[in-house]
């Protein structure tokens, strides 16, 4: 028997979004490699057009269903007041004591923030199958997280490397390069396995999953080469980035357009459209890293121009207030997808 396809938004945007984000990642890897960029630091031009345009935008995309939405507000005033608050004074104590450890802290949010992204488009498309088993739906997600965990494992056995979460030593490590050996097994079983079940359920009941089957694909594959294949910034950036904040900017739009009217900003935003949106995305991204450069980075005067000189004490208030965007957005990220409207569900 034959099943109709399911797609979260359609079938050219899924396979622009998720497919499309992966494809021209992996090709500007290829090119990356061609110009002779894969060893060098990122250039400036590439980190504008994929750092600032991509994933620190995609970060503010958060506040259309949150800060923006009066209705969201009203509904959950203690969540959207007491979160960041607690976020920024935690942030606080932490760069007090250390800002090593302030910084592994939040990389680590964020590597769990980006693996729960992949597992939840899964879930994502799994609602969207009436018929799916028990077994297929714990294959899926284990894939998945096979998928992200084992080149983490790697990466950790393997320290130093050429690129970083956030900053040279934000990982803790080298653990013992056994780990990531002995658990190479499950994370090749599991991919075989769900390519084995994929082409079964093709085979009796004539259907394959096209969508979440190019989100496991290509999470295993982006996850490989930007961590295991390459030691290289170029390549974990581009291969990291795109995946991620395309597919999460689309939904947040998309989930956005297919509720009920909304008011305020919010309303006033998707009444602009998405252009608009997008522009006003790629603004608030350029100023935050402008805060970012002036106060605590220096590395781009001629972008941002001559930076201050803070004390130690203030940088431990100022840098988790600036960070505040990144903790807050992947905090949220697991209340504002609750709902089942439109046939969607958490993405993280």
């Amino acid at each position: 028997m034959a099943y109709p396809q399911p797609w979260l938004f359609s079938r050219n945007l899924d396979l622009a979004v998720f497919g499309g984000s992966s494809l021209l990642a992996v090709a500007l890897t290829g090119l990356g490699w061609k110009l002779g960029l894969l060893q060098t630091p990122l250039p400036v031009w590439a980190w504008l057009s994929v750092v600032v345009v991509v994933d620190v935008a995609h970060v503010h995309a958060t506040w259309l269903r949150t800060y923006l939405d009066p209705a969201e507000l009203k509904a959950h005033p203690a969540r959207y007041a007491l979160l960041p608050l607690a976020a920024w004074l935690f942030g606080a104590i932490l760069h007090y004591q250390s800002g090593r450890l302030f910084w592994r802290v939040l990389a680590y949010l964020a590597v769990f923030h980006f693996i729960r992204q992949q597992v939840g488009w899964v879930a994502l498309y799994q609602r969207k199958e009436s018929s799916l088993s028990p077994l297929d739906r714990h294959l899926d997600r284990a894939t998945v997280y096979a998928a992200t965990i084992w080149p983490l494992l790697w990466w950790h056995s393997h320290l130093p490397r050429a690129f970083a979460w956030f900053l040279d030593g934000d990982f803790a490590g080298p653990m013992a390069t056994w780990l990531a050996s002995v658990t190479l097994p499950v994370y090749i079983a599991l991919l075989l396995a769900f390519s084995l079940r994929q082409l079964i359920r093709w085979k009796a009941e004539a259907f394959l999953p096209v969508g979440k089957t190019i989100v496991v694909f290509t999470t295993a594959l982006t996850w490989f080469l930007a961590i295991v294949a390459f030691n290289s910034d170029w390549a974990f950036t581009l291969l990291n980035v795109l995946p991620h904040g395309i597919p999460y900017m689309a939904l947040v739009w998309r989930r956005s357009k297919a509720e009920s009217e909304k008011s305020g900003a919010a309303g006033a935003l998707l009444k602009a459209g998405p252009m608009v949106f997008g522009i006003l995305l790629i603004s608030v991204a350029y100023g935050e890293e402008w805060l970012w450069d002036l106060g605590i980075w220096h590395d781009h005067p001629a972008l941002f121009g001559e930076g201050w000189n803070l004390t130690s004490l203030a940088q431990a208030f100022i840098v988790p207030l600036l960070a505040l965007p990144q903790a807050t957005h992947y905090l949220l990220d697991g209340f504002i997808w609750k709902s089942g409207k439109a046939g969607f569900s958490p993405p993280t």
